[in-house]
């Protein structure tokens, strides 16, 4: 009888830490998962969008401009050289306006393929960690690229109202830190803006 007793004993206090294990972490891991789904939500909707952006890579700076079609993405650098990138899943253009040189590209094979994942792959963060920290929502991911080399991504997100303000792309020892602001929703473009074409043969 004492045997049963302890073992019933036993078993309502390992229901009890069950219950306040579960109490105390799931709805930490259901917030986490909502503003997961926020943020990829977020930049899934990014289509007809424009928003400046300052590039950091330790030594230069450089400033631009990023727009999101619906399947493409473009880049443009005016300083301090003024230079156009175009990205699709699978291939890419890149202009140099003072050589008058272009040049195509799979964008898989550059540092360039992270603009294109984060606003047009909407699986790019599904295996990605979260961490919200005061008004702030963070998207991180870790992997190897295709020339094996080890990235880390993060996205920065102001959290109320979700807004994107920063990227920031780790490969192997090189970073490279955007910050983003004078975002335009709603854009519209032409339908030139976005194709893989030498931008000269467009005037």
């Amino acid at each position: 009888m004492q045997v049963k007793d302890m073992f019933l004993k036993n078993e309502k206090y390992l229901l009890f830490i069950l219950i306040i294990v579960f109490y105390f972490f799931a709805p930490k891991a259901y917030s986490a998962s909502e503003d997961k789904a926020e943020a990829l939500n977020y930049l899934s909707s990014l289509s007809d969008f424009s928003a400046s952006f300052i590039q950091s890579d330790g030594d230069n700076l450089s400033e631009g401009k990023v727009y999101i079609g619906k399947k493409r993405v473009r880049a443009e650098y005016f300083l301090p050289t003024k230079i156009l990138i175009i990205l699709a899943e699978d291939k890419a253009m890149y202009y140099d306006y003072e050589l008058e040189e272009d040049e195509f590209f799979n964008p898989k094979n550059t540092n360039a393929w992270f603009f294109y994942d984060i606003f047009r792959n909407p699986y790019f963060f599904e295996d990605g960690k979260v961490e919200v920290k005061n008004n702030e929502l963070l998207l991180e991911k870790r992997g190897i690229d295709n020339e094996e080399k080890n990235f880390v991504i993060r996205v920065l997100f102001e959290k109320q109202p979700l807004i994107l303000r920063g990227i920031e792309v780790v490969v192997n020892d090189d970073i490279l830190k955007l910050s983003i602001y004078n975002h335009s929703y709603n854009e519209v473009f032409d339908k030139n803006f976005f194709k893989l074409i030498n931008p000269s043969f467009l005037n």
